[in-house]
């Protein structure tokens, strides 16, 4: 099995606004655009991730994400195609807006404060124990801070790509990727060039290589020992959106280095996939099918993973639910409540008949879970075969369990599971007179 491509950076959400802009503001000397379509990707090293996920790779994205409605976005663009360890941020996920129209940016909007909170984390300290290759996207919103000491631990190859506002490479790199403008930057004396860039940045930052792109151009590429290697791009029409293109290249450079490919190589076919992306029509291309809870039924796993890609708060409750009644909704309706989706955990026939003897249940399992699932507070429905849920909540790791009734000091039979999972034991009071039996009794 070939080891993942551990991607380290700051994600952004990206939108783009598509529509027809064929008239002026007529309080206004500025176009009015019709909004056609929207369409959402991450950006930064979510983007740079993503691309790589899409050329078959396993990729592990190691980010910060703000727990807010742009963070829960972003979270569910990235979930089905990644694997996400996520951060805390400070402050807001950011976000840029691009008001188009026939390929032409009119107008961004950047929103978003947030900045990644220093933490360790053991999730990520395996994925970059685990990476065949490491790809730190710096997009200056404080991530790769948390790469500063790769190059000297880990035996996978490192490759950076900076930002102008972001963290100066760490010295030992396999690979830098700067732009013309960020090789400026990073040289400490006079620039005159992206070979003479190059050149410099091995010496100065300890790279092992440097490839300095200049977009249409290709890339001069700087080897620590060698020569210099100038890597023309394929011949690609001008006028075209180059958003991405970086993360694209760098993606790709990194995962022929992880397998085996030497730096000129990897840099030749970087340059290649980027021209390709650029020419297919950049980020502006790149389509996403969103996934949201509400968009069809779903497993009880497939909301739970859903919902904590989202970063909401999954909620979970049992019980036999036979012959249904107003005190099984009203108690749904307020674990429902409590977060963002609820999974009810629902007894077998046989589970039933060994809890209530051979009567029960009333109403078969099938017809149990169809009434379930017809109500509007219940995401999705697991039925279990065990004489308590704890197998079920061991699968689900909900953030909170929901008993109904007076349970207050009794240890549940679920407890266990619950301690070491770190969910919360919520008892909701139970409607009176509103029970199962009372039901079986008056119809009897």
């Amino acid at each position: 099995m070939t080891a993942p491509l551990v991607v380290v950076g700051d994600t952004l959400l990206d939108v783009d606004v598509d529509g027809e802009a064929d008239r002026l503001c007529p309080d206004a000397p500025v176009p009015v655009v019709d909004v056609a379509a929207e369409h959402a990707r991450p950006g930064g090293a979510g983007l740079a991730a993503l691309l790589a996920a899409r050329d078959g790779a396993d990729v592990v994205l190691i980010t910060a994400i703000g727990d807010d409605p742009e963070g829960h976005r972003l979270c569910g663009l990235l979930s089905e195609e990644v694997e996400l360890v996520r951060l805390p941020l400070h402050g807001r996920t950011a976000g840029k807006r691009r008001i188009r129209s026939r390929g032409q940016t009119l107008l961004r909007l950047d929103t978003g404060d947030g900045r990644a909170r220093p933490v360790d984390s053991p999730e990520a300290a395996r994925a970059l124990a685990a990476a065949g290759a490491v790809l730190v996207s710096d997009y200056g919103r404080g991530v790769a801070r948390m790469a500063r000491e790769l190059p000297g631990r880990t035996g996978a190859p490192v490759v950076w790509d900076p930002h102008p506002r972001g963290e100066r490479p760490a010295p030992g790199c396999a690979l830098l990727t700067p732009s013309e403008s960020e090789a400026g930057r990073l040289c400490s004396t006079g620039y005159r060039g992206p070979d003479q860039a190059a050149r410099h940045l091995v010496r100065e930052l300890r790279a092992k290589a440097v490839a300095v792109t200049a977009g249409m151009r290709g890339a001069s590429l700087a080897v620590q020992g060698g020569p210099l290697t100038k890597i023309p791009a394929p011949v690609t029409a001008s006028g075209q959106d180059v958003c991405g293109a970086g993360d694209r290249l760098a993606g790709a450079a990194a995962l022929a280095l992880r397998d085996g490919a030497d730096v000129t190589e990897a840099v030749t076919l970087g340059v290649g996939e980027a021209s390709a992306f650029v020419e297919r029509g950049g980020a502006a291309a790149v389509r996403i099918t969103e996934q949201r809870l509400g968009d069809r039924p779903r497993t009880a796993l497939e909301v739970a993973k859903l919902t904590r890609a989202y970063g909401g708060r999954l909620i979970a409750t049992g019980g036999c639910f036979d012959l249904l009644h107003a005190g099984h909704v009203s108690l749904l309706r307020r674990a429902r409540a409590l977060g963002d989706a609820l999974v009810v955990c629902v007894n077998s026939d046989d589970s039933v008949r060994r809890l209530k003897g051979p009567t029960r249940p009333i109403v078969d399992v099938r017809d149990r879970v169809e009434v379930l699932r017809a109500l509007s507070c219940v995401d999705a429905v697991l039925v279990f075969d065990e004489d308590t849920p704890a197998a079920a909540i061991e699968l689900l790791r909900p953030d909170a369990w929901v008993k109904g009734g007076d349970y207050q000091g009794e240890v549940l039979p679920e407890s266990e599971v619950l301690g070491r999972l770190g969910a919360e034991t919520v008892v909701l009071s139970t409607l009176p007179g509103r029970s199962t039996t009372n039901l079986i009794r008056e119809i009897r």
